[in-house]
């Protein structure tokens, strides 16, 4: 079983950064990958960035440089530090988990609010 607990949204104005923390609940953190999702009000869900056990690490197109996806092994915790915030950034942020033998994310957080103004 594995639990993920996000912290760090909060209400900024643009060109601000903000750092994401989630903590993982799992026995054996290493075996997971670990990705970023966020949603915005009336849109899909979409991959911010992942991070494998290797440290490995993929982005949005969106991202464009401006967020970097770290982790944390001997916390088990995954961080997203996201710079150069823009209002488009607006969204709820989700921490989920991929166990590294499947295909999709199987775990979720309850997501954190991140809200950027113009």
């Amino acid at each position: 079983q594995v639990e993920l607990a996000e912290s760090g949204g909060g209400l900024v104005q643009a060109g601000d950064s903000l750092r994401l923390s989630c903590a993982v609940s799992v026995r054996t953190f290493s075996s997971y990958h670990m990705g970023w999702f966020r949603q915005a009000p009336g849109k899909q869900r979409e991959l911010v960035a992942q991070i494998t056990p290797g440290r490995s690490t993929g982005y949005g197109d969106f991202v464009k440089g401006r967020f970097t996806i770290s982790r944390d092994h001997a916390k088990s915790r995954v961080y997203l530090q996201m710079d150069m915030l823009l209002p488009e950034d607006t969204a709820v942020y989700y921490c989920a988990a991929r166990d590294v033998a499947r295909p999709d994310y199987d775990y979720w957080g309850q997501g954190t609010q991140v809200t950027v103004s113009s």
